[in-house]
């Protein structure tokens, strides 16, 4: 087991708590504000200190110790709409570290026949899901898999906080390929968790 996660992976869940808890619409009166500040957790000082902190620690490249990670996840975890917060964040983190691969790589994906973008998508999906999610990703036939051997999220729920990194794994996989991705979870075991997608372009 790590010691330590990426520092994005709990800048992801406070920025999906701070959205999620953030009201819709440009008409909220100051007063409404104030109180939701005092209510929901995304609005708070705290959140917004933690958010400062973790930010400045992906600036500096750093990682961060896995068991702040898993407190913000089981906080999480007690919450009603907590699935919806784990999924934000997945997406959340993997828009930023698909971001973290050259726009040459990408271009070249985005352009090239599948018989020479594949790899290269492939090359670039095992870096970043080994080191934003901890990560190892195999290719299975017409399958890639997903493998985790710590999910730190499914501390906060078992069910919800595997919604971070089925949607983390998703949005990779378009985000870099251009098509869609359907990722089921294949299986949990004491070595981990696994999820599973079709891969590859028609």
């Amino acid at each position: 087991m790590s010691t330590t996660v990426d520092a994005r992976l709990p800048l992801s869940l406070l920025e999906a708590v701070r959205s999620v808890d953030t009201p819709e619409g440009d008409d909220i009166e100051a007063e409404y504000i104030q109180e939701l500040r005092t209510k929901r957790l995304g609005l708070s000082d705290t959140v917004y200190e933690q958010i400062k902190r973790y930010s400045a620690a992906v600036r500096r490249n750093e990682r961060t110790v896995r068991d702040e990670a898993a407190a913000l996840a089981r906080l999480i975890g007690r919450r009603t709409d907590a699935h919806r917060v784990f999924d934000s964040a997945g997406s959340m983190l993997a828009h930023e570290a698909v971001e973290t691969v050259s726009k040459i790589r990408r271009l070249a994906i985005e352009r090239l026949p599948g018989m020479f973008a594949r790899p290269l998508a492939l090359s670039a999906l095992r870096r970043i899901a080994r080191r934003y999610l901890d990560a190892r990703v195999e290719r299975v036939g017409s399958h890639v898999i997903l493998a985790v051997r710590d999910p730190v999220t499914i501390e906060g729920s078992p069910i919800a906080g595997f919604a971070f990194y089925a949607q983390a794994f998703a949005t990779m996989l378009e985000a870099l390929t251009g098509q869609p991705a359907v990722v089921v979870r294949i299986d949990g075991t004491a070595r981990g968790q696994r999820w599973q997608a079709s891969w590859g372009r028609a």
